[in-house]
């Protein structure tokens, strides 16, 4: 499932992933299924986010998002749950937005491709 990912990009993850929450993509799906509010934010390429997405989730790019993040949740306790490809870039931009003060961020691992795989619904790009 994963992409043969260079040594040091996966030490780096790992590390993030030590400090941050995650999920999995079948926790979110219970939640969005239940009605839950939840904030899904898309970290992917712009590219990507145009090509598909999950329904409901915003782009705020792994590039771009400390930059951002403050206009479109400025209240630091808003629970976000991030999602990439596979959950590596969700769980470097969430512990980012940690070191920013952000204090409920989720990486979902799996990613979009866990999302697809388990045959969640999927937004097709405009």
């Amino acid at each position: 499932m994963a992409k043969n990912h260079a040594p040091r990009f996966l030490d780096l993850v790992n590390q993030a992933r030590s400090r941050v929450q995650e999920c999995t993509v079948e926790d979110v799906a219970k939640r969005l299924k239940q009605g839950e509010d939840v904030r899904l934010i898309d970290v992917r390429e712009d590219s990507e986010f145009a090509a598909a997405r999950i329904p409901g989730a915003i782009h705020l790019g792994k590039g771009i998002i400390e930059r951002d993040i403050e206009q479109k949740f400025p209240d630091t306790g808003t629970e976000l749950v991030l999602y990439c490809g596979g959950g590596y870039r969700s769980a470097l931009a969430a512990d980012a937005l940690q070191q920013m003060g952000y204090t409920n961020v989720i990486s979902m691992d799996g990613g979009f491709r866990g999302w697809k795989e388990g045959g969640h619904p999927v937004e097709a790009g405009s």
